[in-house]
Formats: C-alpha cells, structure tokens, sequence
C-alpha cells in the first residue's frame, strides 16, 4: 500500500485510544476521578474517530484490490464487477477523508457541557424587555425539541412583560456545543407594543451561553466565599417574602457575585448559586481560550463575544438574518417558535470549515 499520511495519522489514534482503553480498565482506574472523568471523555471522542479508521482501511484495502483485479484478471464478468467496486469506493473516499480531517481536528473540550444562558434586555427599553422574554421562550420551545432540561436560576421581569434579565441552565447531550453559537447581540425590528403610531423601532438585548463547570473541573473554598441570604422577590406563593430562602454569593478573589432565588429551598438555592459561580470563575479562564483561538481565525463564527450583533428579527418582513455567515430566511414565525437548528446547521458548517482551513490537515 502506498505511503498515505493520514493513515500513519489514524495509526497513531488507534495506538492512543488502545492506551486509554487499558488505563480506564485498570484496578486502580477510579481513584483519581477527575482523571478518570478526562479519560472516559478521551475514550468517547477517540472512538468515533477509530470506527470511521476501520472503514477508511477498508476502503483502501478494497480499491487496491480491485485494481488488482483490474491489471491481472481475464474474466470479464469479475474485471465488470471490480470496476463498480472501484469506482464506487473511489467517489467515497474524498468523502470519508473529509469527515475524518474533521474527525481529527481537536473539538472545542467544552462542547459535550451543559450551559447557563443568560437574556438580558439591551437598548430598547420596555420593548428590550420583551424581546428578551421572546428569546427566553424561543430557546425553551428549542430545548422541548432536543429533549433538553431548562431551569431558571434567576429572573428579573420587565415593567410591560419579558424580562430585563433571565438566567437559565440547560442539560442535556452537547448542549454548550450547539447554543455556543447563540452568544451575541440579538437585533429585533417590529412595531412595539407601546408605540401608538405604528412606527418601527430597533431594539435589542444580549445572550450569553457559558459552558456549564463540572465539580472536577475547578474547586472553590468555602472561606472565599462571602454568603448573603435575603427574601425572594416575584412570583411563588406564600413563602415568597417571608422567608430568606435567597442566596447572594461574593466570591471575594474575583469579585464575582451571583445569586439564585427561584427555589423555596435555601439549599437548593445554595447548590444552584455555587454551581454558578464556579462556571463563571471557569469561564473566566475559557474566555482566554476563546480569544486566543479567535486571533488565530479572522472570520470566527462562536466568539462567545456577547458585544457582537449577531442575529437581527425582522417582524414586517417576517425575516431572521444572522449577520456572521449573512444567511436570510423567511420563516421568523418558526424560528421564534423554536425551530433554530437549521440556522445552527449553517454555522457549524461554517465554523467546520474554518477549522480544517486552520488546521494542517
């Protein structure tokens, strides 16, 4: 067989992945569980990439028979069947190279995360609020459809409906990795409820979506945390306002300050509140990856950058545009509705693409 360099690339990735095979079988393999968390995560991500090797071998293998064949056999029935084959595999194998570059190339480690999202009401005033809302609930009706959990962490509604500010975890299989790209300015164009002369108006508001911190991936001490308690405001029932069921944290090395005040329970509240500041201490470190990796690519498609207007809803023409890979469509009905993964579809193909253009592949 002749010299291929992604096979000896695909040698090298069996070899790993047999490696990490025998350290996850080990006796001893669960006493260090962070490491052995990262090892079952290596072990996921190397097996794609094996299975695609085997069919990618197979395929060598069958085209360099059928030449074979082609170069040394009479018959004319089996040389007819051997050119098929050939000439099957050959129109495959530009394909299957393609999707193991990209196989290859190293994912975001954060993708397979859960994630905080965070709406925030921008320029626009009470109508900023309520296009805030209209995001919060286009990305409920999107978590419905993937089949993903949503649950409000904090919320601070608007004096005419919608929210100032809403924050909200999501779980679920590559959360992160696929409302990654959803961070940014959001853009609406419409006639607001509040304008009594029918004019058009721009607002806007903010979404930010941080990769949600596991317990093994940072570690906070009790005695940097500074812990308030105060009584709930808003909706709830009877216990709201009577009771300090709140939770403020200061995490006084970073300054960061968090609070969660949607759970009657202080203690879930509490739980909430920590798992929240330990993803805003993680991303604080992620964002260094970010725009290391974003100074390397000039046309990134998920900064992460939440100053950047990415996406503008235009209600008279009944149109969404996202501004990053200058995509238009006429469905702003269903896109509100939820139905966001064709315009997801689009970027990660975009950024795919970046990314086997940066790399050496």
């Amino acid at each position: 067989m002749a010299s291929n360099p992604l096979l000896e690339k695909l040698d090298w990735i069996q070899q790993r992945f047999e490696e990490v095979s025998a350290l996850i079988a080990a006796p001893d393999a669960m006493s260090d569980m962070k490491r052995y968390v990262k090892l079952n995560k290596e072990y996921k991500e190397l097996d794609g990439i094996v299975k695609a090797s085997k069919e990618y071998r197979n395929l060598i293998r069958n085209i360099e028979e059928a030449k074979e064949i082609l170069m040394n056999e009479n018959d004319p029935d089996l040389k007819e069947m051997a050119r098929e084959e050939l000439n099957a595999n050959q129109e495959r194998q530009p394909q299957l190279e393609e999707e193991i570059k990209l196989l290859l190339i190293p994912a975001d480690p954060q993708d397979s995360k859960n994630a905080i999202v965070e709406i925030r009401g921008g320029t626009g005033g009470d109508e900023a609020a309520i296009f805030a809302g209209d995001l919060f609930r286009m990305y409920t009706k999107f978590c419905e459809i993937k089949g993903w959990k949503t649950e409000v962490t904090n919320s601070n509604p608007g004096t005419a409906g919608g929210y100032k500010e809403i924050i909200f975890t999501v779980s679920g299989e590559n959360v992160y990795g696929i409302l990654k790209y959803e961070s940014g300015v959001h853009r609406v164009q419409r006639v607001p409820q509040t304008e009594t002369q029918g004019r058009v108006h721009t607002s806007a508001a903010t979404v930010a979506v941080l990769p949600e911190a596991e317990e093994f991936d940072i570690e906070i001490k009790e005695s940097d945390v500074k812990i308030d308690t105060f009584c709930s405001s808003g909706a709830g029932g009877q216990s709201v306002n009577t009771t300090y069921s709140a939770i403020r944290l200061t995490h006084i090395p970073t300054g960061i300050v968090v609070q969660c005040q949607d759970e009657r329970s202080q203690l879930k509240n509490k739980a909430r509140a920590f798992q929240e500041l330990r993803t805003r201490i993680y991303n604080m470190e992620y964002q260094k990856y970010l725009d290391d990796i974003t100074s390397k690519r000039k046309t990134m498609v998920s900064t992460g950058d939440r100053s950047a207007k990415i996406r503008t809803y235009n209600y008279p023409q009944a149109r969404v545009t996202d501004h990053r890979i200058n995509l238009t469509l006429y469905n702003l009905s269903a896109v509100l509705d939820g139905d966001l993964q064709g315009i997801i579809d689009q970027l990660t193909i975009a950024e795919n693409a970046e990314r086997l253009k940066a790399s050496e592949l």
